[in-house]
């Protein structure tokens, strides 16, 4: 049975925020970065209530916890264990500036934080596209690691302009008048890049031992499957790879089984 369940905080002066979710809670929360850049999103708690196990989940560029494709991932997720998810900097309710990928490491870290806060044992990350290549980078680069991490629909390198999907987000980054598109989609950008982060090809050795799952879509119109099998080619063998036919890009590609599976490969490999 579906009930309606406030959350902490408002969309707007003196209008609560108000989210539909089954059999569960759903609070709004926030938490500092540690670069200070104020950032918010949801706990969704365990449905089935008593799990130590937490996924800390990353969203796409554009995306933010409120957006109903994704609020459906982070509830399947709670059928699992509880769900921390933070709107990236720039991004939904959260403030800054995306840095697209490059900062945003502190934000993944601030929700495995608060994760481990919340009183969660077993803590683990799970990236969509953006939000892949930074559980990525998070991963491998951070002294705070997950237990286990998954990564959907990651590009393996940076300035990748192989698909239209991608040259029009290219478009949205580098010319002046995409900039404003990309305000009015709810994405605030920041300066282009001073310096190139490591890509998450460079670094996705580095995550070995924690287990690494690697999921992308055969039919991905943002990045070629050639992504995922170059990112587990890099790990060295330590990381895992499903090619998921008739699957698209990101959050709103997610069935409800490939959901339950990506959950239960992570739970497994946490214990």
């Amino acid at each position: 049975m579906s009930e309606t369940i406030p959350v902490l905080g408002t969309k707007g002066p003196g209008q609560p925020a108000r989210v539909t979710v089954v059999s569960t809670s759903v609070t709004r929360v926030t938490r500092m970065s540690h670069d200070a850049v104020l950032l918010s999103g949801v706990h969704v708690s365990p449905a089935h209530g008593g799990s130590d196990l937490a996924f800390v989940v990353g969203h796409g560029f554009t995306n933010h916890v409120g957006k109903p494709f994704v609020a459906r991932v982070l509830r399947r997720f709670a059928r699992h264990g509880g769900v921390v998810a933070l709107d990236f900097r720039g991004h939904g309710r959260s403030q800054g500036l995306s840095t697209v990928g490059h900062d945003e490491v502190h934000d993944l870290a601030a929700g495995v934080s608060l994760a481990r806060e919340l009183g969660y044992r077993r803590v683990v990350t799970v990236g969509f596209s953006m939000g892949a290549s930074i559980a990525l980078r998070h991963a491998a680069l951070h002294a705070e690691h997950p237990d286990a991490v998954a990564a959907v629909s990651s590009p393996s390198r940076w300035w990748v302009r192989e698909t239209p999907a991608m040259r029009r987000v290219h478009w949205l980054l580098e010319q002046p008048h995409g900039r404003l598109a990309a305000r009015a989609l709810g994405v605030r950008l920041g300066p282009p890049w001073r310096t190139t982060p490591e890509s998450p090809l460079e670094v996705v050795h580095r995550i070995t031992p924690t287990p690494l799952l690697i999921v992308h879509g055969e039919d991905d119109h943002y990045f070629d499957p050639a992504h995922a099998r170059a990112l587990h080619r890099a790990a060295g063998g330590d990381a895992v790879l499903w090619v998921e036919p008739r699957i698209r890009h990101a959050e709103s590609a997610m069935t409800p089984a490939l959901v339950d599976r990506i959950a239960t490969w992570l739970d497994h490999e946490s214990s």
